[in-house]
């Protein structure tokens, strides 16, 4: 069965935001910090941005991860209270990941399709909800 976490959105302060929620709840950031200027495809995004976080995941509890990136206007993205977080499925298949994706984003809005990315099988929707929600499947997580 997948995993659900909260992804939040920040305007520019993600760092800054989960050193302050390490500082609270402890732990190390799994992976480390990483920004647009890490990923390949990210390299035509403007010098702005480049140092901004595209990933950050710290451990809380047993089994729970919080999350987060960095909006980017460059690529369109606006943060607006309300539109500030997602809902992450960890899914333990690309199968899983596909039936969790087509059922959550019935009736909804796709944002961005499932398909592969440097960091593995990923798709993003908003429900008929209004609700945003991330899901993903890692092959290396095995």
């Amino acid at each position: 069965m997948a995993t659900l976490n909260p992804y939040l959105n920040f305007d520019g302060n993600t760092e800054e935001a989960f050193n302050f929620y390490q500082s609270v709840f402890g732990g190390e950031f799994i992976g480390g910090i990483h920004r647009f200027k890490d990923d390949p495809g990210c390299a035509h995004f403007p010098e702005k941005d480049q140092d901004k976080i595209m990933h950050i995941a710290l451990p809380i509890g047993k089994g729970n991860m919080l999350m987060g990136t960095d909006t980017l206007e460059s690529m369109g993205q606006k943060l607006i209270a309300g539109n500030n977080f997602s809902l992450s499925l960890q899914a333990e298949s690309k199968a899983e990941a596909d039936k969790l994706f087509s059922a959550i984003s019935a009736g909804g809005e796709l944002t961005m399709p499932m398909e592969q990315t440097s960091w593995g099988y990923f798709g993003m929707c908003n429900d008929k909800f209004g609700i945003q929600w991330m899901v993903n499947y890692d092959e290396n997580q095995q």
